[in-house]
């Protein structure tokens, strides 16, 4: 009978390095004998990237720089692949060498250019500043003592903190537009800076706010972005499709159809109601709940083998042993989850020269971080058997490996039970942690949505519900598991 039950856990075992190996193979997998190259984007980013309800950019409307860059490609024979991130993770993985370009709206400054390689440019683009529709703020001049807010790492933040002192404002900075926006709508900060195109279409789709700014400010250039001397062969291809679409006036009218002309995403007042955003993108947040749970299931049952590994080398009678397991839980239990999630998918790359595929990114860092705590518990419950559990054992003549798995394991997990459900929920909910190195699960595609339509408040209730709901489940199981135990 415990044949039968080992020989089920080595199967389930199998069967789940197989989904990561095949994931991991399917990212790497070229399409064809085109070239393929990786560009990350920006994930809310109209007019420029327009993702669509599946998260990817194959609607009709995908957005100026997706249209430039899918002729482009076309044109110049090769194949690519887009990694939507914030602008922040964008730099970020150009720099480690995640990506091979970044194609986000880059503006071209004096700074970047001592960083990176650029393409011609395509467009010409400023900052401006928008209130709210009820402001009576009208200038720069007015802003002493308010919070004002931009995007990270852009050319609107670079401005803010350039005029800070002069100005005398306080600077927020977000990671996508539809927050930063809805924070100016809340009235937690005074003003928004952004890209013209980008705060035009936003308030063209509905954003409560208003542009006050009469001309865009500090107007910048925007290209493509490559790391400093790399993938020169990349940079010749893009830079002959620019050329190809300017001589052939197709970049114009790229650009006219989501300034000027019917680049707009059409909606109505059903689509913003709680039914009618279930109903519009019932798809894509499937899509994201599945990626959601297939990365806790996976996660935590690597989490579970690293962190008996290190509970157990924590009990074990070998001083080496017990260093080791404490070091390892004292590091990544301190190490927030963002952070390893940074260093695995963008740090990594550059010490070992290879790219780490996107799902094994999330798969590790919840490996290391969730496996910490859970070795932390693993190693409490041991401790918790009674003192005379061991020696009774001992006694019998059962060696220190078997009175462990014989003796002191079975009570040990029992004690465990309810602090490794909880931990198997907050894996769960941490997996949205994943959605900054670009992860489309649950939260992410959340966000993406929102980008789309505006409805924060109802879109992040819709997915709040999910979360409950399937937490709950969870409970209900562990219930079960612990009634069954007793």
């Amino acid at each position: 009978m415990q044949s039968n039950h080992w020989k089920k856990l080595i199967t389930a075992f199998i069967a789940i390095v197989g989904i990561v190996i095949g994931r991991v193979v399917v990212e790497q997998q070229p399409a064809s004998a085109d070239p393929t190259y990786t560009f990350a984007t920006n994930n809310t980013f109209e007019p420029f990237e327009i993702q669509d309800s599946k998260g990817g950019y194959s609607g009709k409307n995908p957005g100026i720089e997706i249209e430039i860059l899918k002729k482009i490609a076309k044109h110049e024979h090769f194949k690519y692949k887009l990694k939507p991130m914030s602008f922040n993770g964008d730099l970020q993985a150009l720099e480690s060498g995640q990506v091979d370009a970044v194609i986000a709206g880059m503006s071209v400054t004096d700074e970047r250019k001592a960083k990176y390689d650029f393409s011609t440019p395509y467009y010409t683009d400023g900052v401006v500043m928008a209130v709210a529709k009820d402001s009576n703020i009208k200038s720069m001049k007015q802003l002493k003592g308010k919070t004002v807010s931009a995007k990270s790492g852009t050319s609107a933040a670079l401005y803010l903190k350039k005029n800070q002192d002069k100005y005398g404002y306080k600077i927020r900075y977000f990671d996508s537009s539809n927050t930063m926006w809805n924070d100016v709508k809340n009235g937690n900060t005074a003003a928004t800076f952004d890209d013209g195109p980008v705060l035009e279409y936003g308030i063209k789709t509905g954003v409560p706010l208003k542009i006050v700014t009469k001309k865009p400010i500090d107007a910048q250039p925007v290209a493509v972005g490559f790391q400093k001397g790399k993938n020169l062969a990349l940079q010749k291809k893009v830079n002959n499709g620019i050329k190809w679409l300017k001589d052939t006036g197709q970049l114009d009218k790229i650009i006219d159809k989501y300034t000027k002309g019917n680049g707009t995403t059409k909606t109505t007042a059903a689509d913003h109601t709680i039914w009618g955003l279930l109903k519009t993108n019932k798809d894509a947040l499937l899509r994201g709940l599945w990626m959601t749970i297939e990365l806790t299931v996976v996660g935590i049952i690597f989490a579970m083998i690293f962190g008996i590994i290190l509970g157990v080398l924590g009990v074990v009678e070998n001083k080496f042993a017990n260093a080791v397991s404490s070091t390892l839980i004292y590091i990544f239990r301190g190490v927030p989850m963002i952070v390893l999630a940074f260093f695995i998918y963008m740090g990594i790359p550059n010490v070992i020269g290879h790219k780490v595929p996107l799902f094994l990114a999330g798969i590790l860092t919840l490996t290391l971080d969730e496996g910490a705590y859970i070795g932390a518990i693993v190693k409490g419950g041991f401790e918790s058997v009674s003192q005379g559990q061991w020696e009774a054992a001992r006694s019998l003549g059962l060696p220190y490996s078997k009175a462990l798995i014989k003796v002191i394991a079975p009570q040990g997990f029992k004690l465990m039970v309810p602090s490794l459900v909880n931990q198997f929920i907050i894996t769960l909910k941490d997996t949205s942690i994943l959605s900054a190195i670009g992860v489309m699960e649950l939260t992410q595609t959340g966000t993406v949505i929102i980008s789309q339509n505006m409805e924060g408040f109802r879109m992040w209730t819709i997915i709040a519900v999910i979360y409950i709901i399937i937490i709950t489940l969870l409970t209900w199981l562990s219930n079960y598991v612990q009634k069954r135990m007793a």
